[in-house]
């Protein structure tokens, strides 16, 4: 018997498109508070914690780039 549609592939869908809009969301969002707190820890002469904010900012610049880039793979090669 056929079915018209298919539940878990359906389930597994919505799933993987929450955990993605939310997670890519939120990477994004610790770049934004990264950079923030490194250009104000910067101008309060406080340099070590700083650059840990700045390091964290580049690192979920590159989270985000990847998963951008990851996204696009797939869907280009979508069969």
């Amino acid at each position: 018997m056929a079915t018209i549609v298919q539940t878990d592939v359906l389930w597994k869908l919505i799933v993987s498109a929450f955990v993605a809009g939310v997670g890519i969301t939120a990477v994004f969002a610790l770049a934004i508070y990264g950079g923030t707190r490194f250009i104000d820890l910067r101008r309060a002469d406080r340099e070590a914690a700083a650059w840990a904010f700045g390091t964290l900012a580049v690192l979920a610049v590159a989270a985000f780039a990847a998963a951008t880039a990851y996204g696009i793979v797939v869907m280009a090669n979508k069969s």
